[in-house]
């Protein structure tokens, strides 16, 4: 996949036909499964994360070029108003008149990520769950956050998924408070990052490492 980082607010990315069926998808599937478009989307965002450092953070703008070979795709961070009506881009108009919106992968991407806006240009992306999906570069980083205190009471399930490691983490709604979850979600943020891809894609095509309790088990093995 090809990366190019336009500005702070603005990538652009090129996968191939070829590079999405090595990664496990039906080039059809992509255009009429909602799930399957889903996956492969935050595949290659957290690709662009780890490249690019390009945090997904609120709303975002969505152009997707179908090509002959492959799929082009610009994603713009949106600004939202304090009053939440009102969404704005960082970039003006004129730079994105050359890119054409392809339809039918723009309606499959909006319906399932938003399906109650109404403005085609913007997707609203909002998820709030106890459960969430930590990747770490390296072993070395899931070794460290095991030395910090207060995580044994979590649920937790470590894989390897593309030479990276991946922690499932789900917080108990009678043993963790709001505040609690958010102290410790910014411990794990120290050294991981949120992904996007979903549990399910890993718990497929990914290798179970730790099925439970991993902080306990890697300070078993390492000191």
């Amino acid at each position: 996949m090809e990366i190019e980082r336009i500005n702070e607010n603005t990538v652009k990315f090129y996968i191939s036909y070829g590079d999405i069926e090595e990664r496990g998808f039906d080039r059809e599937e992509i255009w009429y499964n909602r799930e399957r478009s889903e996956e492969l989307f935050w595949e290659m965002m957290d690709e662009v994360h780890q490249e690019e450092e390009f945090v997904v953070e609120g709303p975002l703008w969505i152009q997707v070029q179908a090509l002959e070979k492959g799929l082009e795709i610009l994603v713009t961070k949106a600004h939202v108003s304090k009053d939440g009506q009102k969404f704005e881009l960082p970039i003006p108009n004129e730079k994105l008149k050359d890119l054409p919106i392809d339809g039918n992968i723009e309606d499959i991407l909006d319906q399932h990520f938003n399906p109650g806006h109404r403005d085609d240009d913007e997707l609203i992306l909002e998820e709030e769950s106890l459960e969430f999906l930590i990747a770490f570069k390296d072993f070395e980083d899931v070794i460290m956050l095991s030395n910090r205190g207060g995580l044994d009471d979590l649920i937790t399930v470590l894989y390897n998924f593309n030479n990276k490691y991946y922690l499932y983490t789900e917080f108990p709604e009678e043993l963790f408070e709001e505040d609690e979850i958010d102290d410790i979600l910014s411990i794990l943020l120290e050294y991981g990052y949120e992904t996007q891809l979903t549990i399910h894609r890993i718990q497929e095509y990914g290798k179970e490492i730790i099925a439970e309790n991993v902080f306990a088990e890697i300070r078993k093995h390492f000191k």
